[in-house]
């Protein structure tokens, strides 16, 4: 029987906490499907196109990136056709545990360095997002 897990999240940016957390999700589980979500809610600053490309970019070497709603379907879904599917949480690494998308956003808005956070990929973005690059420390 092979397990299949679902991380949910905006991803808006995605950080190299995530990328660590999906690469030790994908060796403890057969499948790990990483889903986007829309969450307009949260204003966020790359689009849902942008932030799925960016995953897809980041993660490549790793499972496919989908969209949340029709995975958030699936999940919920299959807990209701199977009371035994269950949500795990795992954390990041401890070096990694302090990044936030948020946090990592709001420092590249406001141009600074955020280069130790994120891939290459999404340093790209952020310099075409808002049209500057990050400033060396």
């Amino acid at each position: 029987m092979s397990t299949r897990v679902v991380y949910p999240g905006t991803f808006d940016p995605i950080t190299n906490g995530h990328k660590d957390l999906i690469e030790r999700a994908s060796r403890l589980f057969d499948e790990v499907v990483v889903s986007v979500a829309a969450s307009e809610k949260k204003k966020p600053l790359f689009s849902l196109e942008e932030r799925v490309s960016m995953a897809q970019e980041v993660i490549a070497h790793l499972r496919a990136v989908s969209d949340f709603e029709y995975e958030f379907q699936l999940a919920n879904m299959n807990r209701q056709l199977n009371s035994e599917f269950e949500t795990v949480f795992l954390t990041p690494s401890e070096h990694l545990s302090f990044i936030s998308s948020s946090l990592v956003r709001e420092i590249a808005i406001l141009g600074g360095d955020v280069q130790q956070f994120v891939s290459p990929v999404v340093l790209a973005a952020f310099a075409e997002k808002l049209g500057h690059g990050p400033r060396k420390s």
